[in-house]
């Protein structure tokens, strides 16, 4: 039995965080079944929850401090004047809230410009330019859904540059998780069978960026944003390397 409609990468990190219903969690399963190396990448996911959720849980099952308990923020954000140790003491217990879904904010809620961008489009590299089996969820031939798909996910009107004049062909793109929300993830590979990537995503701030040059560990590239929609390109060579190719694909996106 076919799922009524594709999976996505919001079904599995949903099928991890066990919120799918029932019909559509058979559906996520059967798909796993067919597909053993996302299977693999999802099962790595929920071990990761399992052990986060263990050393987490001693902390769990201590009592909230009367000053952490939520009556009491609520009624001291109600007071005309409050203390800045209690609007503290509110982040952090929503924080806390947030939960360990694949849409919690982990590592502390980094902050969300240029340098977030980066890291966010090193880690879906990692994620998904390795797989030779289903790296995109959409394929070049789809690519008018495809950008009709991130563009109202993102709610803005989304481009998806043409590298091809470059040497870089492009493979196709699916939706991504980050901890700022939903990301667009487009990748494209080279002759050599040399992968890039490409994250775009809002920015609550950097909303307005110069290209800017970028290094996570075995991958380097760069970040920018224009008019609140930001851009991160990134692969497995220098920033030098990818200067012009990043400058091509600035020049495309550019409102």
């Amino acid at each position: 039995m076919k799922p009524d409609r594709p999976i996505t990468e919001e079904d599995l990190q949903a099928y991890v965080d066990g919120r799918l219903e029932p019909q559509r969690a058979a559906a996520v399963a059967l798909y796993l079944e067919g597909h053993p190396a996302e299977a693999q990448r999802i099962a790595g996911y929920a071990d990761q929850r399992a052990s986060l959720r263990a050393a987490l849980a001693p902390y769990a099952e201590e009592p909230i401090p009367a000053e952490l308990n939520l009556a009491n923020l609520i009624e001291a954000h109600r007071r005309p004047r409050h203390s800045a140790w209690r609007n503290a003491a509110a982040a952090v217990l929503l924080l806390g809230l947030g939960g360990l879904g694949g849409w919690s904010l982990p590592h502390g809620a980094p902050a969300g410009g240029i340098a977030a961008l980066a890291q966010e489009a090193a880690d879906s590299y990692a994620a998904y330019a390795p797989d030779r089996i289903r790296p995109v969820e959409l394929r070049a031939a789809d690519r008018s859904e495809l950008v009709n798909w991130v563009s109202q996910r993102l709610n803005r009107p989304v481009a998806v540059p043409d590298l091809a004049a470059s040497g870089y062909r492009f493979m196709g793109g699916r939706m991504v998780p980050t901890p700022h929300g939903p990301a667009a993830l487009f990748l494209y590979d080279d002759d050599k069978g040399t992968r890039l990537a490409m994250l775009v995503r809002p920015m609550e701030i950097d909303r307005d960026t110069p290209l800017a040059a970028q290094s996570r560990g075995a991958v380097s590239g760069y970040a920018w944003s224009d008019q609140g929609l930001g851009y991160s390109l990134m692969a497995p060579a220098s920033a030098h390397d990818l200067h012009a190719l990043a400058n091509e694909a600035r020049r495309q996106t550019e409102s």
